[in-house]
């Protein structure tokens, strides 16, 4: 597959590696092009990436992200991952309904929420998996889409889960903020949840 990061930072660097290592076509834009090109040797401006990528992971600061997809240009049919998270001190989010807006400023793209839910260095483990049981990945966004990112999930050893559509980003959203706020104080937050068989 095709796949354009937008971004050069850690969650680039570790999905991009993932992705580059199960034999995608990965080309990065970002505005610190050195950075990109340690993360990939096809490097482009925004618009170059779009146009040569059939799914595009957005991996920039939560505010920089309808800047970004502006300068992008047409991204009509595009698969557009959004792993942001725009969270402040104290866990807060500090823009609602994130995928919505990148939806809105993106036109006729197909958003997809996912990867949000973990820190980066969960991402470069390979694979993602705990006590032998690999991570599961909520994705939120339209059927056909989500089957495309399931594909992507897959191919880093991770379980995908369709959570749902677009609509349903916001409480992945915030389900995000509540978390980091437990791990923060120090909880073990996934043993809030009980086994499915419970």
């Amino acid at each position: 597959m095709r796949i354009g990061i937008f971004g050069a930072g850690g969650m680039a660097e570790a999905l991009g590696g993932q992705w580059t290592a199960a034999g995608h076509e990965v080309m990065v834009a970002a505005r610190d092009r050195a950075k990109a090109a340690a993360i990939s040797a096809r490097v482009g401006t925004w618009a170059e990436a779009a146009a040569a990528s059939e799914v595009i992971l957005l991996a920039v600061p939560a505010d920089a992200v309808t800047e970004v997809v502006a300068a992008a240009g047409n991204l009509a049919g595009k698969v557009l991952i959004d792993c942001t998270n725009a969270v402040g001190p104290g866990a807060v989010l500090t823009i609602p309904d994130q995928a919505a807006r990148i939806a809105l400023a993106a036109g006729d793209a197909h958003v997809v929420k996912a990867f949000n839910l973990c820190h980066v260095d969960v991402w470069r483990m390979t694979p993602p998996a705990f006590g032998g049981r690999p991570l599961a990945v909520p994705l939120c966004g339209p059927p056909e889409a989500v089957g495309v990112v399931s594909s992507l999930v897959r191919d880093i050893g991770c379980t995908p889960l369709n959570a749902g559509g677009l609509d349903r980003a916001r409480l992945m959203e915030a389900t995000m903020a509540f978390m980091v706020g437990l791990w923060f104080d120090g909880h073990d937050a996934q043993a809030c949840f009980p086994p499915l068989p419970a």
